[in-house]
């Protein structure tokens, strides 16, 4: 299945607003809180994958998987870290702390692959990483003294766990050995049901909850999951990078109005900083590029 420009920015877009419901839907749950919550979406989503990904690849998907070789396995791993921290954080501190702290990805990951692939940075990216710093400590230091920091140290854990997994796989590449990012979300979201459940035991979750859990687990993360690998296929790495943004956006705007759950100061303030120097450098590597 191969779209076309636009219809891959569309697609982005699309991708970008699914993900961002989780923060309003986590915040109409009645009686499921922490490790719950993120067994029964990594729940849904493996079934939803079960059913999606043969749809399209056919049964060659778990031959992907029982041949990925360790880098499918560690990338899966990588996912399950982000699928749970990410839950996790929702349920201790804001939408918008939990969203601009994951901004942070394409600079962690930066600097990751400097670290152990030797992946040059230019000088753009480190002033972009100094401004995107000063933004987070901002918000680490309001938080600090407010005594909500733990929800988005947790939260620090989903662009640690995507710079690991975008440096395992440009290394497997350049090894000669592509990773198939889609099997490894079904991985991953299998790994990170196993480890949850005995820690979501005993279940709280109402019927309501159930269901709003099964539509995070299929609309907020395997259909667009499935289509994000699909437009990465004909999107530049700044267009998707910049097209990501539109999560932290859609995301504080929905809980804004769905759940009455205003940002402060220090978040708006910090957040800008963050994706100002996000932009600033996507644009500027563009023009370089070009």
């Amino acid at each position: 299945m191969r779209l076309t420009h636009t219809q891959a920015v569309f697609g982005m877009v699309a991708v970008t607003l699914m993900w961002s419901i989780a923060g309003v839907i986590t915040r109409q749950l009645e009686h499921a809180r922490s490790f719950e919550v993120t067994f029964w979406r990594s729940f849904f989503t493996v079934l939803s994958l079960l059913v999606i990904l043969p749809f399209f690849q056919g049964r060659a998907v778990f031959t992907k998987i029982r041949h990925g070789g360790w880098a499918l396995w560690l990338s899966g791993l990588c996912w399950s870290v982000m699928f749970t921290a990410f839950m996790v954080a929702l349920t201790l501190t804001s939408v918008a702390n939990v969203l601009v702290t994951m901004a942070l990805g394409p600079f962690l990951t930066a600097l990751i692959s400097r670290a152990f692939i030797g992946n040059r940075i230019p000088a753009r990216t480190w002033a972009a990483i100094l401004v995107a710093g000063a933004g987070i400590a901002w918000m680490y230091g309001t938080q600090i003294r407010q005594g909500h920091l733990a929800g988005t140290v947790v939260a620090l854990f989903v662009p640690l766990a995507s710079g690991v997994n975008w440096t395992v796989t440009q290394r497997s590449s350049a090894q000669g050995h592509q990773v198939d990012l889609v099997p490894a979300v079904l991985v991953g979201a299998a790994i990170s049901a196993v480890v949850t459940l005995p820690l979501a035991m005993p279940f709280h979750a109402s019927a309501h909850d159930i269901g709003l859990l099964a539509l995070l687990g299929l609309v907020q993360l395997a259909i667009p999951c499935v289509l994000a690998v699909l437009c990465a296929r004909v999107l530049k790495a700044p267009e998707i990078a910049l097209l990501a943004l539109l999560e932290v956006i859609f995301g504080i705007i929905l809980a804004w109005i769905g759940a009455d759950e205003i940002p402060s100061e220090a978040v708006l303030t910090g957040g800008a900083l963050v994706i100002g120097a996000l932009v600033a450098n996507e644009l500027a590597g563009w023009r370089a590029r070009a």
